[in-house]
C-alpha cells in the first residue's frame, strides 16, 4: 500500500445541525458516549456485588426454629464472610453452613472445634472432658444424642467441627449430620 492511497480515503464528516440559529457538530462518538459509561458502571456494579458477596458478607435469612431463642425464624441477619478469610471459627460462633447431606443453607453454633471430643451424657453436653457452660439456653435445657437417652462420645476430626442448634430438642445437626467440613463453614452470623 503506498501512501497516495491512504491519502484518498474518504474521511467521515461530522453531522453538521442547526439549532436555535447555532450549526451544531455531532459525532457518532460523542453521542454513544453516555451509553458507554452506563454500560460500564453495570459492569463494574455487578463484579462490585459479586466480589462483597462472596468474599465480604450478605444477608441470610433463618428458616425454621433450629436456634431458637437466640436467633428467630424467618429473621434475617448478616453474614460476615470476611472474618473467616482472615481467622478460624471459634467455640460458641453462630455460623452459616452448607449441610453435609443436602448442600442446603444452615445455620448452627459451633460447638467443638478441630481435635476436640464431644460427650453427650444424660441431657448434657460435654467438651474434652468438661461441661459445656451454655448460657445462650434456657436453664436446664436438655441435650441428647439423636437417639433420646443415649449417650454419645465423638472425636472431632482435622478440618471439621461440631454444631448444634440452640433448640436442642427440635434441631437437625451435627447429632445427626456428623461434624462438619471447614469448607463448608461460610461464615459468622451477626445478630
Amino acid at each position: 500500500m503506498d501512501i497516495s492511497s491512504a491519502q484518498l480515503r474518504p474521511s467521515p464528516l461530522p453531522k453538521l445541525f442547526l439549532v436555535k440559529g447555532r450549526v451544531i457538530q455531532i459525532s457518532w462518538s460523542l453521542l454513544l458516549r453516555p451509553f458507554w459509561v452506563l454500560i460500564i458502571l453495570a459492569v463494574l456494579g455487578s463484579l462490585s456485588f459479586l466480589l462483597i458477596s462472596r468474599f465480604i458478607g450478605q444477608s441470610v435469612q433463618v428458616q425454621g426454629s433450629s436456634m431458637y431463642p437466640t436467633l428467630t425464624d424467618s429473621g434475617h441477619y448478616w453474614l460476615n464472610r470476611f472474618s473467616y478469610l482472615i481467622g478460624e471459627p471459634r467455640q460458641n460462633d453462630i455460623v452459616a453452613l452448607r449441610d453435609p447431606r443436602d448442600d442446603t443453607l444452615e445455620v448452627k453454633r459451633i460447638i467443638a472445634l478441630p481435635g476436640q471430643s464431644v460427650y453427650i451424657k444424660n441431657g448434657r453436653v460435654y467438651v474434652n472432658g468438661k461441661l459445656l457452660q451454655e448460657p445462650y439456653l434456657p436453664a436446664k435445657t436438655p441435650t441428647y444424642a439423636y437417639e433420646k437417652n443415649a449417650n454419645e462420645f465423638i472425636c472431632i476430626g482435622k478440618n471439621a467441627f461440631f454444631v448444634m442448634g440452640d433448640n436442642r430438642n427440635n434441631s437437625t445437626d451435627s447429632r445427626t449430620f456428623g461434624a462438619v467440613p471447614r469448607q463448608n463453614i461460610l461464615g459468622k452470623v451477626i445478630e
